[in-house]
């Protein structure tokens, strides 16, 4: 039987930048934890640097998809984007629909009334995918 990581790691992939949220699987409270911006060197070596501090044994990736659930060029990049990430990281991928986390993560933070950034609203929608992902994924704790 694998071992069960002990926590889980989300991205909300973009052409600029990548939100990046994390839980643990002992107390399933996902969390964001840092925006990504997208150079010309990637961002595998900072999440490489997550992965170990985190103690990251999954990566959960947001899916986008069209508004009718078709396939878009940025469904195609992060597909390739995640093919790049088992190629890099040997890990568990699993896809997870991110359909308006992105807009849900914005009017949270509007709702807050302070002043946030474009990686703000990155790193809640990766919060947002994680969330949806441990939901269904009860199964597997630490």
């Amino acid at each position: 039987m694998p071992a069960v990581p002990k926590s889980v790691l989300a991205l909300d992939v973009g052409s600029k930048r990548v939100g990046v949220a994390v839980a643990s699987l002992q107390a399933r409270l996902p969390r964001p934890l840092v925006t990504l911006q997208v150079t010309d060197n990637g961002v595998l070596p900072a999440l490489e640097d997550l992965i170990k501090s985190e103690d990251v044994g999954r990566l959960v990736v947001g899916l986008p998809r069209g508004m009718e659930g078709q396939s878009t060029a940025q469904t195609e990049s992060t597909l390739e984007f995640s093919k790049a990430l088992q190629q890099h990281f040997n890990l568990p991928i699993d896809m997870q629909d991110e359909a308006l986390t992105s807009i849900r993560a914005e009017e949270e933070l509007r709702k807050r009334g302070k002043p946030y950034k474009p990686g703000d609203i990155d790193a809640l929608a990766a919060t947002y995918i994680l969330e949806d992902w441990l939901l269904t994924h009860k199964e597997l704790t630490s």
